[in-house]
Formats: structure tokens, sequence, C-alpha cells
């Protein structure tokens, strides 16, 4: 088995476990079989994800080549603009996300849990929300791809996008399970990952929105 076969192998692991460690099918029966425990799962689940990262990415760096695509010279624009696109969707999806409910704190000082990451479990639809669904994602996405690209770096971030499409619509089951038609409603109005609905409706003629 090839170096690079590991590689991809050990990263489909990785966010296969990451995902279904926080998909239906695994929290609602622990959620019902263990209704007052299961307010440690989110952290218990960071805690797990981050350990069994380290491996990962310490197998990945140590199959680093040589660099077929540096951003050298006009395409260095194309590389800040990715970056800076990437942390402008950090910043602002962090305004309308909940940092303690995100790694797991607020649902142990509170008793509750919910799909969202909002500090009052509800379904929040303003500021970046309103022009994507995902910024966390789709932040993500486009700042893999501004490094240096070797043959690790190009598989990696294949997987890695391909994990944050799955985990994307896991987390939007479980949303539309929460939320219900109101749910709906806002995926036909807001893009995914990237305001093509958005760039649309501002362009287009009022008369027509």
């Amino acid at each position: 088995m090839t170096p690079y076969l590991i590689l991809i192998l050990l990263w489909i692991a990785w966010c296969a476990m990451h995902s279904a460690l926080i998909s239906l099918a695994v929290t609602e029966p622990l959620r019902r079989r263990f209704p007052g425990a299961f307010r440690y799962y989110r952290i218990f689940y960071n805690l797990f994800a981050a350990a069994t990262l380290l491996p990962v990415l310490a197998y990945t760096f140590s199959l680093r080549g040589p660099v077929f695509f540096g951003w050298e010279g006009p395409w260095r624009v194309v590389q800040l603009l990715l970056i800076g696109t990437a942390l402008f969707f950090f910043a602002a999806g962090a305004r309308r996300y909940d940092f303690y409910q995100f790694i797991g704190l607020r649902q142990l000082a509170e008793e509750k849990t919910c799909s969202v990451l909002t500090d009052d479990c509800s379904l929040d639809t303003t500021g970046i929300l309103s022009v994507v669904r995902h910024p966390w994602y789709a932040g993500g996405m486009l700042i893999v791809w501004a490094r240096p690209l070797d043959a690790a770096a190009v598989l990696t971030n294949l997987v890695v996008c391909g994990y944050f499409a799955v985990g994307a619509f896991l987390e939007e089951s479980k949303l539309g399970v929460q939320f219900g038609q109101a749910y709906e409603d806002y995926r036909q109005r807001v893009s995914m990952f990237f305001p093509v609905k958005w760039v649309r409706n501002q362009i287009a003629p009022a008369g027509s929105r």
C-alpha cells in the first residue's frame, strides 16, 4: 500500500468517524438513553476529534514533497483573496455562533443541548448567515487551498472539502428536524457555502425579487 493511499484512507476514516459521531443516528439514541449525561457529549466529541486528528496531521506532514504550485507571481493575489475571504467567513461566523456552545461548555452549565450554535438554541438567519448557511465550512474550503500545493496537500484538500460538504448535509438534516418548515424556507433563500443567491438578489431588478 502506497503512502498516499494510506494518507487518503486515514483522512477518510477520520472524516467518516467525525461525521458519524455527530449524526442523528448516533446522537438521538444517546440522547434518549442518557438524557442527563448527554450534555457532556459535545465536549467529548470535540476532545476526541482533536486527539484523533493529531496523528493524521503528523502523517500528512511526514509526506511533504516537492511543491508543484506555490502561488508565486500574479497568483499571489489570488492566494491573498482566498485567505482574506476565508478569514472574513471565519470572523463573521464567529459573530453569529456562540463559542461556548461550539466547544460544549454551555451545555454543561445549562444542561441543555441543541443542533445550532446559538446561545439560546434559536435559529439565527441574520448577519453572515443571511448570506451563506455555513460560513465556517466555506472558509475552510477556501483556506486549505491557499497554501503551497504538493501531492499530499492536494489529496488531503480533496478529502477535507468532501468532508465539509458531507458535514453540512448532516448538520442540515438535524436542523430540519429541529426547525421544520422554517429551516426549509431558510434553505430556499440562502446558499449553502458561497453567496450565489445573495449576489443574484443584489443584482436582480427590484420587481423580479
